[in-house]
């Protein structure tokens, strides 16, 4: 990959997580997270965790308890978890598939076989469903071109993970990896580009953006409009 490609690629991630990620998450992951019927409250343990954060169970309590957890934590997750997709198609023009069950296809940098590949986001994003549906449509591939007389190999379907450590994944992928490969990460990132370290280099280019970011008032403001609510339904 060269020098203009590799930026060129950076700066298109950056306007990625500017106009997708950051503006879902405030835009509507902070409105969700201020209406009190978006939550599944649990009634014996609400007041604890207000305590638990804030030594007290006032309303503005509760509802920080509440808020946190799904502003900086699910709802941000589920937020990229929907856009992968999307993330990959932007970067990388006519990686696109039309294989059913199958994200994207690419010319792998090591060694230099076409890749049909289904993302993932994290090494624990999927579940026990997920791993025969993934079997289903990879034999469903390999079956449809042998018909059509492609060579495709059972180390040519793979699942992608964006981001984490081999280490890091679950059961339901270890189970996956005995029969197709899973790359993650900086593995993925390498075998898509061609560049080793450009996962890292993904990495720094979206914390730049996080620092144009500064939530406080929007986080405020969705705890206060949560604290109402909560006040006027429990008080």
């Amino acid at each position: 990959m060269e020098e203009n490609q590799r930026l060129l690629l950076l700066n298109k991630a950056k306007n990625f997580f500017r106009n997708e990620i950051v503006k879902a998450h405030i835009n509507v992951g902070c409105k969700k997270a201020s209406q009190l019927k978006n939550y599944n409250i649990n009634p014996f343990l609400f007041k604890y965790l207000a305590n638990f954060l804030k030594g007290n169970d006032d309303a503005k309590s509760i509802a920080e308890a509440l808020v946190l957890p799904r502003v900086l934590g699910s709802s941000i997750n589920t937020s990229f978890g929907m856009r992968i997709q999307k993330l990959i198609s932007e970067l990388f023009e006519g990686f696109g598939s039309t294989t059913h069950g199958v994200d994207i296809e690419f010319i792998d940098a090591i060694d230099g076989r076409k890749k049909y590949c289904q993302l993932k986001s994290g090494p624990n994003t999927i579940n026990f469903d997920d791993v025969e549906t993934i079997f289903n449509h990879f034999k469903g591939t390999i079956s449809l071109a042998r018909t059509n007389n492609l060579n495709i190999g059972i180390n040519d379907m793979v699942v992608g993970v964006i981001y984490g450590e081999t280490s890091e994944l679950s059961s339901h992928y270890k189970r996956i990896n005995e029969k197709y490969p899973v790359i993650v990460g900086k593995d993925f990132w390498h075998r898509l580009t061609g560049k080793e370290d450009f996962y890292y280099d993904l990495i720094d280019a979206v914390g730049e953006v996080a620092l144009e970011v500064d939530g406080t008032k929007v986080l405020h403001q969705t705890i206060e409009t949560l604290s109402k609510e909560i006040e006027a339904k429990f008080s």
